[in-house]
């Protein structure tokens, strides 16, 4: 397992490698999590291979306790997992002028597998969910 050391917020965490590249970023497969709070709800996925490329994830189950990101076994395979207890569902967060306005992408979650850290962006294109659904409720 390599660790990445970009900067000092990121040095010494264990590399996530995506087995594909998160579309628009052909270029970018090795990633560290960084948590940005005190609690764990946002985290900061960021490019060891692009300085300044980084995105705001969340889990869902404090914003969207019933989401489910249904894993196909295609992607199961890919990332070589053998017990889904094992994978981390994260979402990624288009910031707005305000905490009101971010959005967060339901129809492509990022999957990780934890043991092995590798991960991919699993695109639920027939799932009907939202690729800009509200954050925060008001």
């Amino acid at each position: 397992m390599s660790v990445a050391t970009v900067g000092p917020e990121t040095a010494a965490l264990p590399v996530i490698d995506f087995v594909s590249p998160i579309p628009g970023f052909p270029d970018d497969r090795r990633f560290v999590l960084v948590r940005l709070d005190e609690v764990g709800l946002l985290y900061a996925l960021t490019s060891v291979d692009s300085a300044g490329l980084r995105f705001l994830v969340v889990p869902p189950a404090q914003f969207f306790p019933d989401y489910e990101a249904e894993v196909d076994d295609d992607t199961l395979a890919v990332l070589g997992v053998t017990d889904q207890s094992d994978l981390l569902v994260l979402l990624v967060v288009t910031a707005g002028d305000g905490a009101q306005d971010a959005t967060v992408n339901l129809m492509a979650p990022i999957v990780l597998d934890q043991r092995s850290r590798r991960a991919v962006q699993l695109v639920l294109s027939h799932s009907g969910l939202p690729v800009r659904q509200r954050l925060l409720v008001a």
